[in-house]
């Protein structure tokens, strides 16, 4: 059984591409009654003490995608983040079959962790249509991926446990083009943040594994464009993050070991909640998704201005 130890390293023959794969190869289960299809995942090479949001996230995803033909692929998925996930226990998927029309179909998931749901989420499959068809231009000015400092330059440095399972244990490589807030604050306290992603190696060529993966990766930063607005860091003292809620709309096929341009904004923040949105483009433009999240921020009362 996995347990976290933020003293340990993945070790020298870790694969965290192969690690996402694995985390998204749900068991599947079956119990002797139930009125829903069952599923277990697992973590693998955690980053923190609680599970990351986008792995359960993407997890359910691939749970629900099991239940669904693959021609009819994911378009939506809500989610409400309902409680703290431990990485050192499996994580039930419980998939209710709530609807299967002739284009669309429509899932319930919860996810479990000892008898608990840790996360509710419904996602919404359609039989690929042909139809009236615009979006929103990818932004232009911004530079390649390969001329950004890679996550092994900005912090290989740094010997603290945290930093190495940035640049050696994440399954995504995440190159930014406005400045990192992980130890800095930004000279510019505006509500945006942009960076590019991708996993270190190939994926499986499955569809379903790639919408997953975007999910998955999708979670990573939303909250930066709240704490950038106001001039905070990841290693704030007192701060305290968690998110609310996530959900993510695919409009086109991309896959996730090629490069993906991730923007997002924040139009507000109120309440001790911050709200973020995004869109992810392929490196040719095409609008891939779209994203937004509610966070939890809860800062020390000498801060808040």
């Amino acid at each position: 059984m996995t347990t976290f130890d933020e003293t340990q390293f993945p070790s020298d023959d870790y694969d965290p591409t192969r690690a996402l794969v694995s985390m998204l190869s749900l068991e599947p289960d079956h119990p002797l009654r139930t009125t829903e299809d069952i599923f277990v995942g697992r973590t693998i090479a955690p980053e923190t003490p609680r599970v990351y949001g986008g792995q359960v996230f993407g997890q359910s995803v691939m749970a629900a995608s099991r239940t669904v033909d693959p021609e009819r692929p994911i378009h939506s998925m809500h989610g409400y983040f309902l409680r703290p996930g431990d990485v050192s226990q499996p994580i039930t998927f419980g998939v209710e079959r709530m609807r299967d029309g002739r284009s669309f179909s429509a899932r319930r998931v919860h996810a479990y962790q000892n008898g608990e749901v840790i996360l509710s989420a419904i996602a919404s499959f359609q039989q690929p249509a042909r139809g009236i068809e615009h979006q929103e231009p990818m932004p232009t000015g911004i530079p390649e991926p390969e001329d950004l400092k890679s996550s092994e330059e900005l912090w290989g440095g740094i010997d603290h446990p945290m930093a190495q399972r940035v640049v050696r244990g994440r399954p995504f490589e995440i190159r930014h083009v406005t400045d990192p807030i992980y130890l800095r604050p930004s000279e510019v306290h505006e509500p945006v943040n942009t960076v590019w992603f991708k996993t270190h190696g190939r994926l499986p060529d499955d569809p379903r594994i790639h919408r997953a993966a975007i999910a998955y990766a999708s979670d990573y930063t939303p909250m930066d464009p709240i704490l950038r607005r106001h001039g905070f860091i990841w290693a704030q003292e007192g701060l305290s993050l968690a998110s609310l809620d996530h959900a993510i709309w695919w409009h086109r096929p991309a896959r996730a070991d090629e490069w993906l341009l991730y923007t997002q904004t924040s139009p507000n923040a109120s309440s001790a909640r911050g709200l973020a949105c995004g869109r992810i483009f392929s490196r040719d433009g095409e609008l891939v998704a779209t994203t937004t999240q509610e966070a939890l921020v809860r800062v020390p009362e000498e801060d808040i201005s």
